[in-house]
């Protein structure tokens, strides 16, 4: 295996161990992200502590981890290409791929968000259903059938049955089955309006933030400094683009509560946002989603940086 072989392999094992590490840790979090995002006027939640705690009370400990499975399977992927994708267009677009040019980094940025969502909208899509299963169950009135009458095919004859707690892989099957490959991609402009200009803002400030930290004799910054200029960019970017986070939500929620709207598309998500529940619907679970981020992408640049990769593949040689 050559030089550049193994670096884009320690580059995957990474991006892979990170997001790992940083969904098991926050996972609770992104949950109770998702269902404050989903009410519709309507509070069941009245904030992440009393939705994680009702959460707990109604569906036990483990019904904070629903769609953790999916989540923990696709994160490997997800963070790999993303992580490995912006050092990539870095080194392609700048000489040493350390150089810091703003407009190069942004662009860099801007192609690892494009190529992440490959795998980013269909495992959010299958997440979300998971997540926001007990919601609708307590929506309803019947916390122990946390599936609606619909079925996940939006249209389709196929009706999942409202006794079986909801699977991804039925899910999936489901949409595969109704709607083919597309299904499972509902929602991927929202997705890609989210996450393209996230990178743009993560990518460039983490390496600014980092760069401030670089130690000379060890060729890099420390581990500490690479964590928290990971949490400080994650943050920032995060509750930047939580109004295209909600956006996204709402419209990859295939299933409804009584009397909640379904979305044609972006646009029509928020005209519906904005008339029916005002321009603070347009920032719900924004505290949350810094919660999640901030850690996620410090252990991301903290493995990263500590080189963890290059740790495992030495073992092999």
């Amino acid at each position: 295996m050559s030089k550049q072989d193994l670096s884009v392999t320690a580059k995957l094992i990474n991006g892979g161990v990170a997001g790992l590490v940083g969904v098991t840790c926050v996972f609770p979090i992104d949950l109770a992200k998702t269902r404050l995002q989903n009410q519709h006027g309507k509070d069941i939640y009245k904030g992440m502590i009393d939705c994680l705690m009702k959460t707990v009370k109604v569906e036990g400990f483990l019904g904070m981890y629903r769609g953790a499975a999916v989540n923990l399977a696709l994160v490997t992927p997800e963070k790999a290409i993303k992580l490995a994708a912006n050092d990539f267009f870095r080194q392609l677009l700048m000489e040493d791929g350390k150089q810091q040019n703003l407009k190069m980094e942004m662009i860099a940025g801007c192609g690892a968000g494009m190529c992440q969502v490959v795998v980013t909208c269909p495992m959010e899509m299958l997440k979300i259903q998971l997540q926001d299963a007990g919601r609708l169950a307590v929506h309803q009135g019947s916390a122990s059938i946390p599936s609606s009458s619909r079925s996940y095919a939006i249209g389709s004859a196929c009706e999942a049955s409202t006794h079986k707690r909801p699977s991804a892989t039925l899910i999936a099957w489901e949409l595969l089955h109704t709607q083919g490959l597309p299904g499972l991609y509902k929602g991927l402009g929202a997705t890609l309006l989210r996450d393209i200009p996230f990178s743009i803002i993560y990518f460039p400030l983490f390496a600014n933030l980092n760069s401030l930290g670089f130690n000379e004799l060890t060729g890099k910054a420390s581990f500490a400094h690479s964590f928290l200029s990971g949490c400080a960019a994650g943050s920032i970017a995060a509750v930047t683009v939580t109004p295209l986070d909600v956006l996204k939500t709402r419209i990859q929620t295939l299933k409804k509560g009584l009397g909640e709207d379904s979305y044609s598309g972006i646009t029509d998500c928020a005209r519906k946002l904005w008339i029916q529940e005002g321009p603070s619907a347009f920032v719900r679970g924004a505290g949350c989603r810094a919660l999640v981020i901030a850690p996620l992408f410090g252990i991301a640049q903290g493995v990263y940086f500590i080189g963890i990769g290059e740790r495992i593949l030495k073992c092999f040689e």
